[in-house]
């Protein structure tokens, strides 16, 4: 820690130090919350000292793990965080148990289809299998993405914490100060009705795109996959089959990660 005093023992957590113990329960506390933390939210929490909490996060913050949010004394997630969540998806390998069934899915939809993960509260693409078409549809691996727009993005915001949907509208609303917020939200709520989400040249870019949520077996939303192209092969009709192979490779995505858990 911060003061370099060594750690006692902590009564039940055998081979720990009360001292790292602590730093550990601050850092998974910023994982398990859908909004910036201030010091007294996470002492009362957390049932430490003020004291205590702001030396462990001058830790984490000079370290990149935590950020302070500038203005109101509060901390988010830093880009160090994002590092550690990104190397825990590669050794999850996501990507290898993924891979066939999207390979499968880019075959029978002769689509681009890609795979995408929550990080924090943004979105990045972890993988894509890119159609064998003349015109197709290809994304950036790697990228942040936010999760207000973009049916990758909005299939795993619809089955977040309301109040991480409450900033996504936010933060849509101060990109498109028109939008119609109610419409929003029912977006959403037939997302979780139906199981998969589209657009249709959302973003003026000329793409369409059917995506599905992924889930772990707790039943948390842990990314999307996707079936996309050029806007002329899509309409707003006649998808259906299409649609269907896309939740069920979701579902398959779903079921393989349960397997991992077994």
């Amino acid at each position: 820690m911060a003061s370099g005093t060594p750690g006692r023992m902590r009564p039940g957590s055998p081979g720990g130090t009360e001292s790292a113990d602590r730093v550990t329960d601050v850092f998974l506390l910023f994982a398990q919350a859908d909004r910036p933390l201030g010091v007294s939210e996470i002492a009362r929490s957390l049932s430490l000292s003020k004291a205590v909490v702001h030396r462990i996060l001058q830790s984490l913050t000079s370290r990149s793990l935590t950020s302070i949010v500038s203005g109101n004394s509060t901390y988010v997630l830093g880009p160090a965080a994002t590092t550690l969540s990104m190397k825990a998806w590669s050794q999850l390998d996501l990507r290898s148990l993924a891979s066939p069934i999207l390979r499968k899915l880019r075959d029978d939809t002769r689509e681009t289809t890609t795979l995408s993960v929550l990080v924090g509260h943004q979105r990045i693409y972890l993988d894509q299998f890119e159609s064998p078409q003349e015109v197709k549809m290809v994304v950036d691996v790697g990228p942040h993405f936010p999760l207000h727009s973009g049916a990758s993005s909005r299939v795993i915001l619809a089955h977040l914490p309301q109040s991480v949907i409450d900033n996504a509208v936010a933060e849509l609303r101060e990109i498109r100060p028109g939008v119609d917020v109610e419409d929003y939200r029912k977006r959403l709520e037939n997302i979780r009705e139906k199981g998969y989400g589209g657009s249709i040249n959302e973003r003026g870019t000329g793409a369409a795109s059917i995506a599905a949520p992924f889930f772990d077996t707790a039943g948390n939303v842990l990314g999307s996959i996707s079936s996309s192209g050029p806007v002329f092969r899509y309409g707003e009709e006649g998808h259906e089959d299409h649609v269907r192979l896309v939740i069920a490779a979701a579902k398959a995505i779903t079921a393989e990660l349960a397997k991992q858990r077994r």
